[in-house]
């Protein structure tokens, strides 16, 4: 019988930030910074993540991560570890196994992991019911593909879970669909099969033909095929994001209201030297790709048009 170790719990840990990170890349509040978690992409998202409101736990990983103290006022601190980020989006591709638990820590916060830290997520391990509705439809039939009898196989296990630790018995029902499906790989393969062309009719059946292109101040919905004379254009068309659709970019005077209860409400980017862009939320510039920031009053001041030149 395998016991279960510190390293198997950490190893389901991992996984579950793993899947927390495919679920917030396709449709999570920070999709833009995670769909393609560049190094420079991921520093910002930790900027922007600890300059809002971070958790006690948090500022803790921060520090072990970065050996310094979070200061909310040094907006470029980051700047120089951008290389730091480079384990951290080898970690969510799936790439990289970081030597430093502070890493995966670091990792889950930046996709609001629930279940965090790794002692946090030991606590919540305890017993569950060894034989869920799914398990038992697969269960109905009394002999596998292969011919084992699966009776034969769940009385052997659970005389071995009978002999596990407490903490550990709600995990043992992965062990024993390991040595299911091991018996039954035909099953399997037939299996993924399926699902797979079920899962390829679906996207292409729901998912064809909602996309998105940038139109002077704001997304338009358009086909994902565009044509024009005949022709196949693609230029600046992207997969709908309805987080991202909802960017605007708006005119700012210096009479607009920018900050509400002293947080800024309004986004922009510099597009030169004396110039720049505002836009109605965080994100990034449509056209050149540059991450927004929150306005300053000096931005303002700079930027914002002045209300004599309001036509």
């Amino acid at each position: 019988m395998k016991k279960i170790t510190q390293s198997d719990i950490e190893n389901e840990y991992k996984e579950a930030i793993r899947n927390k990170y495919r679920s917030e890349k396709v449709e999570g509040k920070y999709s833009h910074y995670l769909n393609n978690p560049s190094q420079a992409l991921l520093r910002d998202l930790c900027w922007e993540i600890f300059s809002s409101n971070p958790k006690e736990g948090d500022l803790l990983v921060y520090r072990n991560f970065f050996k310094f103290e979070f200061d909310s006022k040094q907006e470029n601190t980051l700047t120089g570890y951008t290389n730091k980020f480079k384990k951290v989006g080898g970690f969510f591709r799936g790439g990289i196994e970081p030597a430093k638990i502070t890493t995966v820590e670091l990792a889950a916060i930046l996709v609001d992991f629930e279940d965090r830290p790794f002692n946090k997520f030991k606590k919540t391990i305890n017993i569950e019911s060894f034989e869920t509705e799914k398990n038992e439809e697969l269960l109905k039939s009394p002999v596998l593909e292969s011919g084992v009898k699966i009776e034969e196989i769940k009385k052997e296990n659970e005389s071995l879970k009978e002999n596990l630790p407490i903490r550990f018995q709600g995990n043992f029902k992965y062990n024993f669909f390991e040595k299911l499906f091991n018996k039954s790989k035909t099953a399997m393969i037939i299996t993924a099969v399926i699902f797979g062309l079920i899962a390829t009719t679906i996207y292409f059946a729901f998912t064809r033909n909602k996309c998105m292109q940038w139109s002077h101040d704001h997304y338009e919905k358009v086909d994902c095929d565009l044509s024009a004379n005949g022709y196949l254009t693609n230029d600046g068309v992207e997969p709908y994001n309805e987080n991202k659709y909802a960017l605007k970019k708006i005119t700012v005077y210096d009479t607009t209201a920018c900050f509400k209860n002293g947080e800024a409400i309004i986004w922009y980017a510099k597009i030169g030297n004396d110039k720049a862009d505002f836009f109605n939320t965080h994100g990034r510039h449509p056209e050149n790709d540059k991450p927004l920031r929150p306005v300053t009053r000096y931005i303002l001041d700079k930027y914002a048009k002045k209300t004599n030149s309001k036509k």
